[in-house]
């Protein structure tokens, strides 16, 4: 038992720097360590019984790496511009993989879980995964299909401005047949208006 308050003594002394926590103990009235462990605990039920985990991963693979990513472009250092903008192309390639396997996925037991391991791994300064990756694999990979990226790139845009055009041509014909109607409506008698 003493071992047990030992640990959430020290616990309690790390969250003594988040002010948040402090804020909830005050409102609660319940101590910080078990607000954190709670939803610690709550995170690990998310993931490993699958209520929410994609949003959680989701979340996971995008909060902390946006906001490291707003610290790195507002500081004049350009190593963290550069670990961000990795993790950044690492995560797209994950994403556009998973988009066409996810059938798959969902068979796989602890999915999430692993998916957001993963995640950590990939973003964490300590790992670097996501440099790991991109010098391993990734690099080469992109380097050697760049003209090919940029080819479906060019032709994706095309596709997408005639799409575009098509759909605003067909939007103001549409308006201009809801314009001329509702004219030729106003035009009406009124007494036909009764009848109708």
């Amino acid at each position: 038992m003493d071992h047990i308050e030992a640990q959430l003594k020290k616990i309690r002394t790390k969250l003594d720097d988040v002010p948040a926590f402090q804020k909830a103990e005050d409102v609660t009235k319940v101590p910080k360590e078990y607000i954190a462990l709670g939803g610690g605990a709550l995170v690990l039920f998310i993931l490993f019984f699958g209520v929410g985990a994609g949003a959680l991963c989701n979340i996971v693979g995008f909060v902390y790496p946006a906001f490291k990513s707003f610290q790195a472009i507002e500081t004049q250092a350009r190593g963290d511009d550069t670990q961000w903008l990795i993790y950044w192309v690492v995560y797209a390639f994950f994403s556009i993989i998973e988009v066409f396997v996810d059938f798959l996925l969902y068979w796989i037991p602890f999915y999430y879980p692993f998916k957001a391991a993963f995640l950590i791994w990939c973003m964490a300064p300590q790992t670097r995964g996501a440099k790991f990756l991109y010098d391993s694999f990734l690099k080469d990979f992109l380097k050697q299909n760049e003209s090919r990226i940029d080819a479906a790139m060019d032709s994706a845009a095309k596709n997408a401005s005639v799409i575009a055009s098509e759909a605003v041509a067909a939007g103001a014909d549409l308006t201009a047949a809801g314009v001329s109607a509702a004219a030729e409506l106003s035009k009406k008698d009124p007494a036909d208006k009764k009848d109708e």
